[in-house]
């Protein structure tokens, strides 16, 4: 067996792209400063629900004001789109202007959009604007928003409904349901979280009035879509007059993905003014103008025989859209809603979904886009199956899991799961915990006046659906390579991803691979990345355009060795006749006087048709504080199924961040919406919990990998993974152990010492302990 390429895949480099970030060297959206500039800011309503009139008259004379556009101003733009739609209950979906016209809906809707010299100075016309509102009723949450009487959003959705469909087949459930011998049921809330990263979204419009030509800076997940979006939606432009950058992007978890309001402004504003102009969000515009991910309301039951084998589930899903459907919302809940099933043998199964206005901040895909709330429901459902049957949440897992011998499998809701095995990696995951200790540990606890909680959660998710992406890999003037491709690194690791796999069939050094990104004049297609899609898809397409590069620069070396280009090979960035010493170096075959150019890159394109399913177990085990209510993670082993490890170091690096994504939002993390007048009263930091590393616990991880039978690399898949399984195993362990202390069998995120004090305290009375 060949020994691994020092830097190939399955190698733990360490990330190229860190020095120059971690020495304050990276150039994100808000570096890029054009001279002179001006500076916009955005007028939001104070309102969740109100008509208005203004009047921008007194602002727009005001010192160093340039430019101050109202909805009036903006008539002939489009509105944001929503880019989904059911196939079989077509929908329509309502206006979502660039700036809101005589009504607003939600706390932060846009109103008008100031442009002058300075931002103190557009933050001065901000505040001599007249503004006269007129509230009307509004509602805020899924229960009241579907309440008989609740305030209506839009005029022609009746019931605050924008779909109420079905997925799966409802006889066959209701048949398995009538033979059950017992129904599990749970209710619970999903909550609505706030995608805080680090950079808040930024933009810069550039204009060359003599091309008519627009060049957009913008910290985004994707420059290709955008400016199609932009340019063929709203703006109504030729594409060819705008070029879209995207440079270093300090996180996006899904919400940087979309198109945002002031991306088309700001370009209006720059070929209105033929001047540059710069916007960057403040953390209160994140707030309240930035999609929000999450919030759903979901009732699921499971028929259940005697010895625990799941027959039949049924589930009632609501989605919150809040006041307008962003690029993808409806799609979250719909789509989800088919990963439901989970990893278990489930015949019959039927889902209720309903989509639901309110005068909120849109909802669209954050980190899983869907995943994690199907992951959330099944895991908590089955845990309560095992309490019905008084069998233990593992031995009810094993029963139902769907057996290697059964893959490929596909599922009631038509998913088919490639590989895997599920019981494996459990087990493990159970082995590294040393579960059976935990009666021990959990009597020593009790000792202390602390309980102790153990819970696991066995997910799958399908992620690098995309479509296709395009990568073009070139050999370069000096001997190196570079790799252009429209996927665009938010903090993954691409660059080093990237030339791991180059590396693999060249042996060259990642610093010797440069790979572009984020740049619509430079590379001609790509999708962005989203739904964990870029080594999945672009992965693939980079390895088969550098194995094709390889074969033509190995035509070209035949030329320089007077050889066959089959008796040639590979290596340390050098083309050699196999078994001797003559050799020719990527450089200087670069440098060739009448090389041939076309053989000097190649492209490949790859669309991961039928995504990839990974799939893991994480298990918690937590302390909880009864006379406090404050939970501490005192154990967390993760045990997952990517297929194939490209980079251990980076994978455990994504895997800890999502697991520490669903950590904030089980224990800490909700947007909460005053249920009388809308007002988002989670609107900075001092009121929205974020995880700290104090609350983290030291992660135990491991693969126990089964390749990808569908994806020519074998990989599954990694990025929104660790957000998917750590809620509902932190919940389960905490369940687990209130059930056994004090007869609690149900707690909804966030688990906050509040809730689990006032349950601990409500239960105490209960049964007069």
């Amino acid at each position: 067996m060949a020994a691994p390429i020092k830097f190939g895949v399955g190698q733990s480099v360490r990330r190229k792209e860190d020095d120059a970030l971690i020495r304050g060297k990276g150039r994100y959206t808000d570096d890029v400063a054009p001279s002179p500039a001006l500076h916009a800011l955005m007028l939001r309503s104070p309102h969740a629900h109100a008509t208005y009139t203004i009047d921008a008259g007194k602002a727009r004379g005001m010192p160093g004001v340039a430019l101050i556009l109202t909805a009036a101003d903006v008539a002939e733009l489009g509105g944001l789109p929503c880019l989904f739609n059911l196939e079989t209950d077509p929908f329509t979906a309502p206006p979502y202007p660039i700036l809101a016209k005589d009504e607003v809906r939600h706390v932060g809707d846009a109103v008008a959009f100031v442009v002058a010299d300075t931002v103190d100075h557009a933050r001065d016309a901000i505040e001599a604007i007249d503004v006269k509102w007129t509230p009307l009723p509004a509602v805020a949450g899924l229960a009241n928003a579907v309440k008989k009487d609740a305030p209506q959003v839009w005029p022609d959705k009746p019931g605050n409904l924008l779909f109420d469909v079905s997925i799966g087949d409802k006889g066959a459930a209701e048949a398995a349901f009538a033979k059950a011998h017992a129904v599990a049921e749970i209710t619970i809330v999903n909550p609505r979280v706030i995608t805080n990263f680090m950079e808040t979204r930024a933009a810069v419009a550039e204009y060359d009035a003599k091309k008519d030509h627009l060049t957009l800076t913008i910290g985004s997940q994707g420059s290709h879509r955008l400016r199609e979006i932009l340019c063929d939606m709203i703006l109504k432009m030729p594409k060819e007059n705008m070029r879209v950058i995207c440079p270093d992007v300090g996180g996006g978890f899904g919400t940087k993905l979309f198109p945002y309001r002031e991306y088309a402004l700001i370009s209006v504003a720059a070929r209105k003014l033929k001047k540059s102009v710069k916007w960057t969000a403040e953390r209160s515009d994140h707030f309240m103008g930035d999609a929000q991910g999450r919030d759903n309301l979901t009732t699921a039951k499971m028929a259940l025989a005697e010895d625990g084998k799941f027959l039949g589930m049924d589930v009632d899903l609501m989605g919150d859209m809040g006041a307008y459907l962003s690029t993808f919302a409806p799609y979250i809940p719909h789509g989800g809603a088919g990963m439901l099933p989970g990893l278990y043998d489930i015949q019959a199964f039927h889902c209720r979904v309903r989509t639901v206005f309110t005068n909120t901040v849109p909802v669209d895909a954050y980190r899983g886009a869907g995943r994690p709330e199907a992951a959330y429901v099944i895991e908590r459902l089955v845990d309560a199956a095992a309490r019905k049957l008084g069998m233990t949440p593992d031995a009810i897992r094993r029963k139902n899991f769907i057996p290697p011998k059964s893959l490929p499998y596909t599922t009631a809701t038509g998913k088919g799961y490639d590989s895997g095995d599920f019981g494996a990696h459990m087990k493990r995951a159970m082995e590294i915990a040393n579960c059976k200790e935990f009666p021990k540990r959990a009597k020593a606890a009790k000792k202390d006046g602390l309980v102790r909680g153990i819970g696991m959660a066995s997910y799958v998710e399908v992620c690098g659906t995309m479509g296709e992406e395009t990568a073009n890999v070139a050999l370069d003037p000096n001997g190196d390579i570079s790799i252009l491709i429209g996927t665009q690194s938010s903090g993954q690791g691409h660059q080093t991803a990237y030339a791991q796999i180059v590396a693999e069939q060249f042996g060259v050094p990642p610093e010797r691979v440069h790979v572009l990104q984020g740049d619509t004049d430079k590379i001609v297609t790509g999708l962005g990345t989203g739904g964990s899609a870029s080594i999945p898809s672009g992965g693939v397409s980079v390895q088969r355009a550098t194995h094709e590069l390889g074969n033509k620069l190995k035509e070209l070396a035949a030329q320089a060795l007077e050889a066959g280009a089959g008796d040639l090979e590979i290596a340390d960035g050098r083309i050699r006749i196999a078994g001797t010493d003559r050799s020719v170096s990527f450089a200087d075959l670069a440098k060739r006087p009448g090389g041939d150019t076309s053989k000097m890159n190649a492209s490949a394109t790859f669309a991961s048709a039928d995504g990839t399913y990974p799939n893991g177990t994480h298990l918690a085990e937590v302390e909880i504080d009864p006379a406090t209510g404050i939970i501490k993670i005192v154990n967390y082993v993760i045990v997952d199924d990517f297929g194939v490890t490209l980079n251990p170091l980076m994978l455990a690096g994504q895997v800890h961040g999502g697991a520490m994504q669903g950590i904030g939002q089980a224990l800490m993390e909700q947007a909460v919406y005053s249920p009388t007048d809308g007002q988002l009263v989670t609107g900075t930091f001092m009121d929205y919990a974020m995880p700290r590393a104090a609350d983290g616990p030291s992660f135990v991880f491991e693969t126990h990998n089964v390749p990808c039978a569908t994806n020519p690399l074998g990989v599954k898949g990694a990025g929104e993974a660790g957000a998917i399984g750590s809620c509902p195993a932190i919940v389960n362990a905490i369940v687990e152990g209130l059930h056994r202390e004090f007869g609690i069998d149900h707690i909804d995120m966030p688990a906050t010492p509040e809730r689990v004090w006032v349950a601990v305290r409500e239960a105490q009375r209960r049964h007069n302990l």
